[in-house]
């Protein structure tokens, strides 16, 4: 078996650089040796979406990228969304409209829905129920996940 390998990347604008077995998730290296903890394991296959990142660009289960993948990328996690001591209006939407219950799935749904308030900013709520769909909850029901992005859309 090959030894660790290293990776350099970016995570939350800041350069990280790091060594990980080269069978180590994404998720695994940012939880276990970044200490980068919001972002949650939940299926640990890449159906529920609670370990949703921004890579590049664009939305990844980091449960499916190996940690090598991320070499030379940029990665935003839930602790890279809110800025300046102040929530993204995506979270604070998501607090206000008591779209969180236990909490594992709404790193993955913020981030999801950061993601596509950058890409789209007046998003019709079908949207945003097709740009979630890959993120899983078995709290909320939904209704107040969508209404918190429209919320947030407003602003």
């Amino acid at each position: 078996m090959p030894g660790k390998m290293r990776v350099e990347t970016t995570v939350n604008g800041e350069a990280v650089e790091f060594l990980c077995e080269p069978r180590q998730s994404l998720l695994e290296c940012l939880r276990d040796i970044l200490s980068l903890t919001g972002t949650k394991e939940g299926c640990n296959d890449g159906n529920c979406g609670a370990c949703t990142v921004i890579m590049d660009g664009r939305i990844v289960t980091s449960c499916l990228v190996l940690g090598v993948e991320a070499e030379g990328s940029q990665i935003t996690t839930i602790e890279g969304i809110a800025g300046a001591g102040r929530l993204h209006p995506i979270q604070q939407a998501f607090l206000e409209g008591a779209a969180l219950q236990c909490g594992i799935c709404t790193p993955g749904f913020i981030v999801a829905a950061k993601a596509l308030l950058d890409e789209n900013p007046n998003p019709s709520e079908h949207e945003i129920r097709l740009w979630l769909a890959n993120n899983l909850c078995r709290c909320t029901g939904y209704d107040k996940i969508v209404r918190a992005v429209q919320s947030a859309a407003a602003i």
